[in-house]
């Protein structure tokens, strides 16, 4: 169940609807260089039942620093410092420790705090409009993500929403609300030490 917290802290078509999703997107990665919000975090099974609701706050400054934090039901952080990313699990009193370009390469998280070369890792393709969002579809080129396709959901405040599928057929839905574009982030949201005691591991 705590993997499905690490996927947090993600269709191909041709023409005119490719090169619309694709201009979306780059547009909100060259004109967003930070943002913040809080978000609710929804797993879903193959059969659509709910596994698990979380919720808590994201930060992210590009390139490669990320901060995501869940709050409820229990705690766990996520941090991107631009060269490494820390996986905290408060309970467990345990760190993972990743190469953030090992970590984020084609993972949900390259689409918020990684570079403008986004084609490199995904495709990109419009998915039309729906409850009131543009979507997006971005499917990782690398046959290892754990993802296979995020969608993301663009509205008047920005990046609004995300959904990723995953091989088993379970879907994780995000929702962004309070969202604030370009705030002036401070430089130790995206830094991290491992608690006194903590067993770090290193991925």
């Amino acid at each position: 169940m705590r993997k499905l917290l690490q996927a947090a802290v993600f269709v191909l078509v041709s023409g005119v609807a490719l090169a619309a999703g694709v201009d979306t997107l780059k547009s909100y990665l060259r004109e967003t260089q930070s943002a913040s919000a809080h978000f609710t975090q929804v797993v879903y099974d193959r059969n659509g039942r709910k596994l698990q609701e979380t919720s808590g706050t994201m930060y992210f400054a590009r390139p490669g620093r990320i901060r995501w934090a869940y709050e409820k039901p229990y705690e766990q952080l996520i941090v991107g410092d631009g060269a490494k990313l820390w996986i905290y699990d408060k309970d467990l009193n345990q760190v993972t420790v990743k190469a953030i370009g090992q970590a984020i390469g084609g993972s949900p998280a390259a689409l918020l705090a990684g570079s403008n070369d986004i084609e490199k890792d995904f495709r990109i393709a419009s998915a039309g409009s729906e409850n009131g969002l543009e979507w997006i579809d971005a499917e990782p080129r690398s046959s290892e993500s754990t993802f296979q396709k995020v969608r993301m959901g663009f509205g008047k405040s920005g990046l609004e929403a995300m959904e990723l599928f995953d091989g088993f057929g379970q879907r994780t839905v995000v929702r962004f609300d309070r969202i604030e574009r370009n705030p002036k982030l401070a430089p130790d949201l995206f830094q991290f030490t491992p608690p006194p005691g903590a067993d770090v591991i290193s991925g």
